[in-house]
């Protein structure tokens, strides 16, 4: 029997950092119904009208700060850690990338696992936090892209890895050096932001989450395991917890917050920018900021946090913020990815390693 394959899915990129490109990214991302949860007559309007008259530029600018001489960071971080990936299963699986929009893309990754003459496919989403904006959307476009073939491969999800150990120690090593180097006054936990209407579609209580302030809290310590499952603040709090545990940071010391808000629309809470000049004007001068839902670097990471993020503490009295890298292509993550999928499948479990 053929080898199978484990298709590795990150969000996308556009493909340069000029508008045109900027603004084909968006309108692929933002069409989507998954991330612009709203009827599609709003979500035309407010695209057409509101974001891609103006957006566009903007970001494009702000990739241009980040922009490697190999391309963007998401996709050659990605494209690393696929390399990696690939020695570690030479002889046990083909490998692939993919992107959920941009290239290269979910039907382009699978073309070349077929030609290959894969059949069986492991997707994994390199979201550690399920959302339906990242998580199921990526999901229902490789199950898309698959159906297309007259003799549709085989699929296999992996599952969100929030709490898995070997996804939480990777970050924790990656953490360890800003950590002691600094000695910071403060630890932030910076994961993406979703709108609060997602948090309490995904709710399977119907009225849980967002209830109370102190909901993901009590869903983490295992209250709740269905809501656990489901939502997504809930998981970002878990891992939170369960690093600042393992890197010894005091409860004190350690918050969690949301970036990359979008809009007017109510976003979760607290958000991470608001926080960083709130602590630098209260006299806070060192901390390190951790962004544990990106497990590859991306505009996200390095601009909003490494490059805004660090100016706006600045400006606000604050002396060293140290963004902690993502995991990116670092030779213990990439063993763990193997060891992860080997465990959510057992198409790739002999010989993996």
């Amino acid at each position: 029997m053929a080898l199978p394959g484990l298709l590795l899915v990150n969000l996308g990129t556009p493909e340069a950092p000029r508008t045109s490109e900027v603004r084909r990214y968006l309108r692929g991302f933002l069409s989507d119904p998954r991330v612009i949860d709203i009827p599609a007559p709003l979500r035309w309007l407010l695209l057409n009208l509101f974001i891609l008259p103006f957006r566009p530029q903007r970001s494009a600018e702000a990739y241009a700060k980040v922009w490697t001489d190999r391309g963007s960071p998401l996709l050659v971080n990605s494209l690393d850690l696929a390399a990696k990936v690939r020695q570690r299963l030479e002889g046990v699986a083909r490998v692939e990338v993919a992107m959920r929009y941009g290239e290269p893309s979910i039907p382009r990754a699978l073309d070349a696992l077929r030609r290959d003459g894969v059949e069986r496919i492991v997707a994994f989403p390199l979201y550690p936090q399920t959302s339906s904006a990242a998580t199921t959307s990526s999901i229902e476009a490789v199950q898309r892209a698959a159906a297309s073939y007259a003799d549709p491969p085989e699929l296999h999800f992996v599952p969100p890895f929030f709490a898995d150990p070997r996804y939480v120690t990777c970050f924790a090593e990656n953490a360890a050096p800003a950590l002691r180097e600094v000695d910071p006054e403060i630890v932030f936990f910076s994961f993406h932001g979703l709108p609060e209407r997602q948090i309490k579609k995904s709710d399977p209580s119907g009225g849980f989450c967002l209830s109370r302030p102190d909901c993901c809290e009590r869903a983490s310590a295992g209250e709740h395991p269905a809501v656990l499952a489901a939502c997504y603040r809930a998981q970002c709090v878990t891992t939170a917890r369960l690093l600042a545990d393992a890197l010894g940071v005091p409860s004190e010391r350690r918050l969690v917050c949301f970036q990359s808000r979008l809009g007017r629309t109510p976003w979760i809470q607290p958000f991470t920018d608001v926080e960083v000049r709130a602590a630098a004007r209260r006299g806070v001068k060192r901390a390190v900021i951790i962004v544990p839902s990106f497990v590859a670097d991306c505009l996200e990471t390095l601009e909003e946090i490494g490059i805004r993020a660090a100016a706006n503490w600045r400006a606000n009295g604050g002396e060293t913020l140290r963004l902690v890298p993502a995991l990116n292509a670092d030779d213990e993550w990439a063993g763990a990815v193997v060891g992860i999928a080997r465990d959510a499948s057992p198409w790739l479990a002999a010989g993996a390693g």
